[in-house]
């Protein structure tokens, strides 16, 4: 049977609707294991911001602090600070991970250490 080239459209529309609500569910369950967003800077000695809570100063721009436990994820909500997070103690490593000013994520690596710098 043959189906008309309007037909389709919608039934191609319908489907990329569905799977694009199916993906905004998906990321709304996972946003559901975080903490409610609050203003401020928060280290999470777990993943999706479970464990151990450390507060960033975030009016510290610059000076390095190194964390008693290590941080698996982070939370920022600031309109003009973000964190530098680094894998060594002293913000020292090959590398480092920085957050902008609206952030939650789980960090790629743990982080030992941070600082604070305009965004």
């Amino acid at each position: 049977m043959f189906i008309p080239r309007v037909e389709f459209r919608a039934v191609a529309a319908a489907v990329t609707t569905a799977v694009a609500l199916i993906g905004l569910g998906a990321g709304t369950a996972n946003a559901a294991d975080w903490p409610p967003l609050r203003e401020g800077a928060y280290l999470y000695s777990g993943v999706h911001g479970t464990g151990t809570v450390s507060k960033v100063d975030l009016d510290d721009l610059g000076t390095c602090h190194t964390l008693p436990a290590s941080a698996r994820s982070v939370q920022v909500v600031s309109g003009s600070a973000s964190v530098v997070l680094y894998p060594g103690a002293g913000c020292t490593g090959a590398y480092s991970w920085a957050t902008g000013s609206l952030a939650q994520a789980d960090l790629p690596w743990a982080g030992l250490s941070y600082h604070v710098v305009p965004a």
